[in-house]
């Protein structure tokens, strides 16, 4: 026991050594790039470790944002390449905050902070607590916005060509997937992809829109900005900037909404369209809803790679379980599909060690010290992950056989246990056959419903932001 303690204490200080180190360098940046003296400095609740740093340079006070690499994601590489978007934006007049420059230490950008209301995180766990509302100020923000929107749009392709990291597309196929690939190899190697990921990207392959040969720059996760009543003060997060549709951007707003609400979004698909005098392809925008959703869910199971520290585990099983099903849903959409909603949890089944286990590990990280090093959010969102295996446990069970009786059905082989289900299914899905589609949309459909509902402990509502669907547009 003694040894383990001594090893619990050398994590503390790791952690407390790790922190001091990117506090001692965020000073030293300031110091050196702004001429100032650090006053406070706050790690940001996000995805990823960002700090506000308040300070004070010739009588004058200031305050910028240190941007990071998210764990488990692309790096400096990513946060480089992010930059370098922002960079160019801001010199052909789109409204970005103001990067001041690279830090080593910790590796982040800098950028200017934006002072305004608060806006919605667009995380479920946040949503779940403090649903999102849309203010008719935060509405006639979002109809300015896509204006700027267009004006990005417009950008020649050729000024982000210098960017490390940025592809460059030239036919259809490659303008709908490039994103798409690049993430689905990603997952691939972190041996991420399940079966319902695999079904979308199959999907995706077999269904791209030929008719679009047009590469455009592109936001990546559209609908992000800060303003000021209706003021749009600035556009922010592109963190998965790329080379290729526009409707890409457009599916960004139903992929986000209503966690992140975004109000009326066929109105807002209108605006676009009398902005850039050309009617917004919906049936584009379906399967790229498709393709932005299978992005978003494979770099939610990243978010739990047990060998990154910090980032947000059980957000990552949230955002998958919302993600993917709604991803489904806009497939059913297309195909004028109508899926099942009337699943129902049974009586859960007490695991005795588990439930012993994992009820005394909430009471003892609820006891767990808080410090600037591990936040109180931070134990919250630690305490988060036995809360949910202490659920998955009681329902596990029910949650495989559901799912093996579905395969089954489907394939016409009697497999017992989930693994080998798995293993035949995926095996129907390299066939890439059509006529499967259906079928295999209900199966994944129903699958990852059942671990919403194992998540949320109840059956499907439409209160709890968890069970939210997808918004349709082609009725």
């Amino acid at each position: 026991m003694a040894e383990q303690s001594n090893s619990t204490n050398q994590v503390i200080l790791d952690t407390d050594a790790e922190e001091a180190q990117q506090l001692s360098g965020i000073n030293d940046w300031v110091s050196d790039n702004l001429d100032g003296n650090v006053t406070n400095i706050t790690r940001l609740e996000r995805w990823r470790p960002q700090w506000k740093v308040e300070y004070t340079a010739n009588g004058k006070s200031g305050v910028v944002l240190a941007r990071g690499a998210r764990p488990g994601g692309g790096g400096e590489h990513s946060i480089r390449m992010e930059m370098r978007v922002m960079e160019v934006l801001e010199a052909n007049g789109i409204k970005v905050p103001h990067i001041y420059g690279w830090m080593d230490s910790p590796k982040a950008f800098v950028m200017e902070w934006i002072d305004c209301e608060d806006r919605a995180p667009g995380m479920v766990h946040t949503a779940m607590e403090n649903p999102d509302v849309m203010t008719d100020d935060r509405w006639q923000a979002m109809l300015t916005y896509m204006s700027h929107l267009a004006d990005m749009h417009k950008l020649p392709v050729g000024a982000f060509t210098d960017i490390e990291g940025l592809p460059n597309p030239q036919s259809a196929h490659e303008i709908a997937l490039s994103a798409t690939e690049r993430m689905y190899g990603f997952g691939t190697l972190q041996g991420n992809i399940d079966p319902p990921l695999e079904f979308i990207q199959s999907w995706l392959r077999r269904n791209v829109p030929e008719h679009r040969t047009k590469a455009s720059f592109i936001a990546g996760d559209a609908g992000q900005f800060m303003s000021d009543g209706s003021e749009i003060l600035a556009l922010l997060d592109f963190e998965i900037a790329s080379i290729g549709d526009t409707h890409w951007d457009l599916a960004c707003f139903r992929g986000r909404h209503p966690l992140e609400n975004m109000g009326d979004i066929p109105a807002l698909y209108r605006r676009y369209g009398e902005i850039t005098g050309e009617a917004v392809d919906l049936p584009v925008v379906c399967y790229h809803t498709v393709a932005f959703l299978q992005l978003a869910g494979i770099a939610a199971k990243s978010f739990g790679d047990p060998k990154s520290h910090g980032g947000n585990w059980i957000e990552g099983i949230l955002e998958y379980s919302s993600i993917t099903r709604r991803a489904m849903e806009a497939i059913a959409e297309l195909k004028g599909m109508t899926l099942d909603y009337d699943l129902h949890l049974p009586e859960p089944a007490t695991k005795y060690w588990e439930d012993y286990g994992l009820n005394k590990l909430l009471v003892d990280i609820d006891r767990l010290p808080t410090s600037t090093s591990f936040e109180p959010w931070e134990r919250e969102l630690l305490g988060a992950i036995p809360k949910f295996l202490l659920n998955y446990s009681r329902y596990r069970d029910w949650f495989e056989a559901e799912a093996v009786a579905d395969i089954n059905q489907l394939t016409g082989e009697s497999s017992n246990n989930l693994e080998d289900a798995e293993t035949a299914v995926m095996r129907v899905i390299a066939q890439g056959d059509e006529s499967h589609d259906e079928a295999l949309v209900r199966i994944m459909h129903k699958r990852i419903l059942r671990l919403s509902m194992i998540i949320a402990g109840t059956d499907p509502d439409d209160v709890n932001p968890l069970f939210y669907k997808l918004d349709r547009i082609l009725d």
